[in-house]
């Protein structure tokens, strides 16, 4: 298939303004962070489906967008993912993971108590595809799946944040349980379960620091 070219729509703005735009986002995104205190309150279902198409609109390997998002608002259905998510979790933290690993997160002070997959407004499953479907039923690879994907989530998380919503990624491993409980098929691969909501109030996160400048890149 070949695509039609058509006019890249783009805003000459002067040099003073890109490094306003830069500087008011930075400030911006500087101010997101993971949440585990989540409100019961309801985002609007227009605010995560933007920020859906938003996720939708990331680069991706011979643009095959090989990623699929399952909304789950249904409290049964969340309370099942939390059991399951809790089982898994319990095994990490009790056999799989490594001394070291459990040293890193002990100042986070995370367990396998996961109460913010039911409190927050709602659950977005991430799934990677290894290969598309046609009406056909015909396979159709996909190219740097992960890449893409991942693209796609810090879109999402970007869009959520700048709406005002806050996130969580939460990655129990393995998820394989996530394909039975959203009836998704064995080619689609869970990603991460993005948690999105309101913070609860007087909610707190640990006073961590980001790398600087400096220590995250190099200019030659």
């Amino acid at each position: 298939m070949e695509y039609p070219n058509t006019p890249y729509e783009w805003e000459m703005i002067s040099e003073q303004e890109m490094i306003a735009r830069s500087a008011q986002f930075l400030d911006l995104i500087k101010k997101r962070r993971s949440i585990r205190d989540f409100s019961t309150k309801k985002v609007p279902l227009k605010v995560i489906e933007n920020a859906i198409m938003s996720a939708g609109s990331a680069p991706s390997g011979a643009n095959m967008q090989p990623w699929h998002f399952v909304v789950v608002s249904d409290p049964q259905l969340r309370q099942q993912i939390r059991k399951e998510a809790e089982l898994e979790e319990h095994e990490f933290y009790t056999r799989r993971a490594s001394e070291q690993w459990l040293a890193a997160l002990a100042p986070i002070g995370t367990d396998d108590k996961k109460p913010f997959l039911e409190a927050a407004s709602h659950l977005i499953v991430i799934f990677a595809r290894k290969f598309n479907l046609d009406d056909e039923g015909n396979k159709h690879k996909n190219y740097y799946t992960p890449e893409s994907v991942g693209i796609a989530t810090g879109l999402l998380i970007t869009a959520l944040h700048n709406a005002g919503v806050a996130t969580l990624t939460h990655t129990p491993s393995p998820m394989k349980f996530l394909n039975v409980l959203l009836n998704r098929q064995k080619h689609e691969k869970p990603f991460l379960i993005l948690v999105a909501g309101y913070p609860e109030a007087g909610a707190m996160v640990p006073d961590i620091q980001k790398y600087t400048l400096d220590q995250v890149a190099t200019f030659i």
